[in-house]
């Protein structure tokens, strides 16, 4: 096993969830759980062992659990979202990163923080500035972090900043230069290019609405697995969202 991955499965409300940046569509519950299965299947058969974060049905957004908690080692740092009805999210996934053992932190105060908005790669935390992380608690994860060096990046037009960029296993940036402020961007095909989770050595998850990345990323040797998250992105999520992987 290469380790945890922390999942929350959808709610009968899911169709409910907030939209930022795209025009509300209809949402299938039904099917969302169906894709969130094979989204599940898919991190197992790669060598990650699923624990579920409790219930929680009455929270459109709880599957999107990334948004919680952010992992650094065996640090949990618990998250202040940025919207106030995500907020109840975050108690019944500190029970269960206790009940793995880890140390759990929280952003507190004024300070909010989406896990959405944090990217690490390597030594370096990227934290976007959005409408749902501010400068505090970016200050806030920099002082709970004080081995990684912790940099904040100005966003346009996109909900989170994994929503525009990520990185690929080798630690290079995949995303739109349009929408963030980082030099160097490797630019996918598609929108849904931009979000990759590395699974461990040169294997990725990647969304079934980017075919052509998908394509463009195995011509430079990695192994891509794709799911169909489509339920999901109506919500704006991304493959990103909907797991915290913790080794």
């Amino acid at each position: 096993m290469s380790g945890i991955a922390l999942v929350r499965k959808p709610g009968s409300r899911i169709a409910e969830g907030l939209v930022t940046y795209v025009q509300r569509d209809s949402v299938d519950p039904g099917r969302a759980v169906e894709q969130h299965d094979a989204y599940v299947a898919a991190l197992a058969a790669n060598g990650w062992r699923p624990v579920y974060a409790g219930p929680a049905d009455d929270l459109p957004d709880a599957p999107f659990v990334e948004d919680t908690v952010v992992v650094s080692e065996r640090l949990a740092v618990l998250t202040r979202p940025g919207a106030e009805e995500r907020r109840p999210e975050v108690a019944s996934v500190e029970e269960t990163v206790r009940r793995l053992g880890l140390k759990a932190v929280r952003i507190t105060g004024s300070g909010t923080l989406d896990g959405g908005d944090v990217l690490q790669v390597g030594a370096t935390v990227y934290v976007g500035r959005s409408s749902r992380t501010n400068d505090e608690g970016i200050a806030q994860l920099g002082a709970l972090l004080p081995e990684r060096r912790v940099v904040p990046v100005d966003m346009d037009g996109v909900l989170h900043l994994k929503s525009a960029v990520t990185a690929l296993p080798d630690g290079t940036l995949i995303g739109d230069p349009s929408r963030v402020g980082l030099p160097g961007l490797l630019k996918p095909p598609e929108e849904a290019g931009a979000h990759v989770v590395p699974l461990g050595g040169d294997r990725l998850l990647m969304a079934a609405s980017a075919p052509e990345t998908a394509r463009m990323l195995e011509r430079r040797g990695l192994a891509v697995t794709t799911v169909d998250i489509s339920e999901f992105e109506k919500l704006e999520g991304c493959v990103t969202c909907l797991s915290v992987l913790i080794i």
